[in-house]
């Protein structure tokens, strides 16, 4: 379907069956002279072969140029398929006690954000990422964004806090998806009487993905496996990525020692349930294959694009094949 920017233009299209008429006219006077003056050289080339049909073939190509050319001058827009990486991806850090421990250098908080910071700077300007940030309860800390400095600052500010919710975690990040996708938002993780999924009720979208950056031990209700059902319902895949050890370390928080460990059981089971992968980042080569995984796909996107170039190049195409043959065939431009 072509739509235009300039649509009054097309009244300039009034203009072709005037210059029919008008050209039309020329070859009937035409005619008539050579009925009066028997005039063959009106008719006939140099050679004396009548020309025929080919007379006419210049001005037709002139008429079709005018009227591209009127078509352009409208600026013609055509929705087109474009495949490109495109997608919403946040970025939820678990900003818990317990992501202070430092079993990773110089510790779990720290290791993450500077994983994350790694991802944004990978991301084309045509994928938004934003930053939630939860330990007790969950909050935005930045809307999707293509704006790579927001976001890494965004990052940057984090620090560990208390107790832990990957279900806030979740939540929070479906809901700000939910500002962009236009869905409705998340108010409360009550599902009696409703089904539980166990895969993916909806297809995946691979555009549209949370990586939970955490060290898996939710010590807080409600339960993160009925977030992640919602997230599963809506078709977005949870990615889990481990910032810890699987063997723990003793953290005091508080003046209280305690132990923590990454609860990979719990994670793998959230990015299961939502058709995501889990992954542990105590080496960098995991990391990577990580990035080759959970990168926005590519997308078919349907985007109105102006084609006024297009229709201005067949134009002048048409002008000059109209001249070329005038001028090869009778040595004059029509």
């Amino acid at each position: 379907m072509i739509t235009f920017i300039w649509e009054s233009f097309l009244w300039s299209l009034i203009l072709i069956p005037m210059l029919v008429l008008l050209y039309l006219n020329m070859q009937g006077q035409r005619q008539e002279m050579a009925k009066r003056y028997g005039s063959l050289g009106l008719v006939r080339q140099a050679s004396g072969r009548d020309v025929g049909v080919r007379r006419h073939i210049p001005a037709i190509l002139f008429l079709l140029g005018l009227t591209v050319l009127f078509f352009a001058l409208a600026r013609p827009r055509v929705i087109v398929r474009l495949p490109k990486v495109e997608g919403i991806v946040i970025l939820a850090f678990d900003v818990s006690g317990s992501m202070a421990a430092e079993d990773f250098s110089p510790n779990r908080l720290e290791a993450a954000k500077t994983v994350a910071v790694d991802f944004v700077e990978r991301q084309p300007p045509t994928v938004k990422v934003g930053v939630v940030a939860f330990s007790e309860g969950g909050i935005t800390v930045q809307i999707p964004s293509n704006d790579q400095k927001a976001v890494i600052d965004a990052i940057n500010r984090l620090t560990p806090q208390r107790g832990t919710s990957l279900a806030n975690g979740i939540v929070v990040s479906l809901n700000t998806i939910a500002n962009f996708t236009g869905d409705e938002p998340i108010t409360n993780l009550d599902r009696i009487d409703m089904p539980v999924p166990t895969a993916p009720a909806a297809a995946p979208d691979e555009s549209v993905s949370i990586i939970l950056f955490t060290d898996g031990e939710n010590n807080m209700d409600p339960d993160p496996l009925n977030a992640a059902m919602y997230a599963a319902e809506r078709g977005v895949r949870i990615h889990t990525i481990a910032i810890g050890s699987t063997e723990g370390v003793e953290l005091t928080i508080n003046g209280f020692t305690v132990f923590t460990q990454v609860n990979e059981a719990a994670l793998k089971e959230l990015s299961d349930l939502t058709d995501g992968v889990y992954f542990n980042a105590q080496k960098e080569g995991d990391l990577n294959n990580a990035y080759a995984i959970i990168e926005p796909g590519l997308r078919v996107a349907y985007e109105e694009t102006e084609v006024t170039a297009i229709f201005a190049a067949v134009s002048i195409l048409l002008f000059l094949l109209g001249g070329i043959l005038s001028l090869l065939w009778f040595s004059r431009v029509p």
